[in-house]
């Protein structure tokens, strides 16, 4: 499957911004999907996470309650809310397809070596 991302942009902070990760393929609701950034000078580091099952959501401590992930599997897409975001945000934004071999559980959708697909990045950028 490939993977586009779109969205990303500047913003103040105390702002909002809509993340899409979009494919053509039908295939595209069998796969688990994941947020991931990476910052200037630091390692890549997921976002949020959403299974086959939309209601298997996963987030990491530094965005849960500010970040939503959503998919629509009718329009292929999933979708990250981002809202009151802070400087330290700042970054590219990817989105990746996890491994369909692979169960689905915190552990695993927070390991960037079990995706077998990364879209393209986009940059998002939150002045302070």
């Amino acid at each position: 499957v490939q993977l586009q991302a779109s969205g990303g942009g500047l913003v103040q902070a105390g702002g909002s911004l809509r993340l899409s990760c979009t494919a053509s393929e039908r295939t595209f609701s069998t796969y688990a999907i994941g947020w991931w950034r990476r910052a200037p000078g630091k390692e890549r580091e997921f976002v949020a996470g959403v299974g086959v099952i939309i209601k298997d959501t996963y987030y990491s401590d530094s965005v849960k309650g500010r970040f939503t992930i959503s998919r629509d599997n009718a329009k292929n897409t999933v979708n990250l809310q981002m809202n009151n975001l802070k400087p330290e945000d700042t970054a590219v934004y990817f989105c990746a397809a996890l491994r369909r071999d692979v169960l689905v559980v915190v552990a695993t959708i927070k390991t960037p070596s079990l995706y077998e697909t990364w879209g393209q990045g986009t940059q998002v950028t939150v002045s302070s």
